[in-house]
């Protein structure tokens, strides 16, 4: 499974959210999975669109399609785009679906891994991390993926920002000095997205 990130600043709030209903037209393109997303909790006017892909071939196949079609109806209305392709390493927790209509919050963290080191940050993403995220109430799923140049993407979707914020505040620390994640990541971002239900296709 191919996990697409899409991150940009909004300039147009009313201009793009009814550009983003036009991506209804993703279903029945062939190997289309699943998209979602919303706004940034932290950062004022910054959107996130995570889509799922059955593989990068079907992907590369609406690229020289559709998208552009697709796209056009935001055209103008964000910039500083950043888009990032992930490919599809393990759950989070088990049975992953891309699915959002349960989901309030999805929570991301992008990884920039030592090259020595990715061994043991997988390894203990698998160990550590996974069993204590799927272990917290109101944690539904998650996705780790993987691009080149030692790039991470660990995405979970809460049912609430209350249930992550507990999990985080409770854990996170305790969890990092048992991972040895300080010695593992040369850079981390993160961020809450707080899901818009009628971003979901």
């Amino acid at each position: 499974m191919l996990v697409k990130w899409i991150r940009c600043t909004v300039v147009d709030r009313r201009g793009f959210e009814q550009g983003q209903r036009k991506w209804a037209g993703l279903l029945g393109e062939p190997g289309f999975r699943g998209q979602g997303g919303g706004w940034s909790r932290g950062r004022d006017g910054v959107a996130h669109v995570f889509a799922f892909w059955e593989s990068r071939a079907f992907y590369d196949s609406f690229m020289a399609r559709s998208h552009d079609r697709l796209a056009a109806a935001q055209s103008g209305t964000y910039k500083d785009v950043q888009v990032k392709l992930f490919d599809y390493r393990f759950d989070v927790k088990t049975g992953f679906e891309p699915r959002f209509t349960d989901a309030d919050v999805v929570r991301i963290a992008h990884c920039k891994v030592r090259e020595d080191r990715v061994e043991h940050f997988a390894l203990m993403q698998q160990k550590v991390w996974n069993p204590a995220m799927a272990g917290s109430p109101g944690m539904l799923r998650g996705v780790f993926g993987e691009a080149p140049g030692n790039e991470f993407l660990v995405l979970s979707m809460w049912q609430s920002a209350a249930e992550h914020g507990k999990y985080r505040a409770e854990r996170v620390e305790r969890l990092s000095l048992r991972a040895q994640t300080e010695a593992d990541v040369a850079a981390l971002a993160g961020d809450v997205v707080e899901l818009e239900p009628y971003w979901t296709v």
